[in-house]
């Protein structure tokens, strides 16, 4: 039998599946897929050879069993990762990490007293452009970074068909865009910048079929470092760009991800400075988080979000939805 550790992937739909295909892909772990729907369960045995398991609680008992990914719908993360934690397991939850700050004591309490990684799946982390450009910033040369922005929108529907079978049409479930996607370009600006003092925004339903949650988002915001931060994403624009742009007191760094690139211009420069990646398959980021998680478990340095980090995505969120209910300024928890 190998000696390789197992990781258990609890909720196997499309980002479960993909958490499986690619903690695989790592050479590092095997896997135990587990679903509470036959039809699932039986695809995961097929397509990737994979032990399944239909109840979690009784999973994590299971000899070997090293770690959990939590990729069940968003109210139900706080409660598992609570259970995989106190079971002395390490776990990496989807994002985003809850809906509500309800149980949260208790997940921060297990965490701390097991000793064990607790990471949030904040994939944008781990695009190269991304990770090259923050390294950049993080070296100071450009000085404080004053203003940043993200402009990012996609055709949803093509990437997500069954958007409107799925979580992203019910925001008690985790969907809309707020959820969905705004999250993790509001946890990037963190990971650069540090975390959100006050928010303002606007956002609504503008395209998609079949749903009614808000499918474009604007939001202003000042960090607690000073710096002005501005959002705007749509899910429904025919291309699918991501730019971001960071506005420091001796000049700027902008990341392209659909032209997989970032580039800097100091003050006084003619022209950007660009360096530019190799096209990627889509699961490489994914390959390279699950990498980091496992570092994260032997106690390397990652760059997988921490607990506090998605804790703080949580405020965040549900400070976008108070100034969108309210048509108010907000202050971050």
């Amino acid at each position: 039998m190998s000696s390789l550790p197992t990781v258990l992937i609890i909720g196997c739909g499309s980002i479960g599946e993909r958490h499986l295909r690619t903690f695989l892909a790592t050479g590092r772990c095997r896997v135990l897929a587990c679903d509470n729907r036959p039809p699932i369960l039986a695809a995961m045995a097929e397509r990737y050879a994979a032990p399944t398991a239909a109840d979690w609680r009784t999973a994590l008992a299971t000899p070997g069993l090293y770690a959990a990914v939590v990729a069940t719908p968003a109210p139900s993360h706080v409660a598992i990762a609570t259970e995989i934690l106190r079971a002395g397991k390490h776990c990496l939850i989807e994002k985003p990490l809850a809906l509500t700050l309800d149980g949260m004591e208790a997940l921060t309490a297990a965490h701390t007293a097991g000793g064990r990684a607790a990471g949030i799946a904040y994939v944008h982390h781990f695009l190269t452009e991304v990770a090259a450009a923050r390294a950049f910033l993080q070296t100071g040369t450009l000085g404080r970074v004053l203003h940043a922005s993200v402009v990012s929108g996609q055709d949803f529907p093509f990437f997500r068909p069954a958007y409107r079978e799925i979580y992203y049409r019910d925001r008690a479930q985790g969907g809309g865009a707020i959820q969905d996607a705004f999250t993790h370009l509001a946890n990037l600006m963190e990971w650069f910048l540090g975390p959100v003092a006050t928010l303002s925004c606007e956002a609504g339903h503008q395209a998609l079929a079949g749903v009614e949650v808000e499918d474009t988002v604007a939001v202003t915001a000042r960090t607690h470092a000073g710096a002005i931060v501005v959002w705007s994403l749509n899910q429904f624009q025919a291309p699918n760009e991501t730019t971001l742009q960071f506005n420091a007191e001796h000049g700027s760094v902008t990341v392209e991800y659909h032209r997989r690139r970032w580039g800097r211009l100091a003050r006084g420069d003619q022209a950007w400075t660009w360096e530019t990646f190799p096209p990627a398959e889509r699961d490489a980021p994914f390959i390279a988080q699950a990498h980091a998680f496992l570092d994260q478990c032997e106690v390397k340095p990652t760059g997988v979000a921490s607990l506090a980090d998605g804790i703080q995505a949580v405020r965040l969120n549900l400070a976008t939805f108070e100034s969108l209910r309210t048509g108010r300024r907000v202050t971050v928890a």
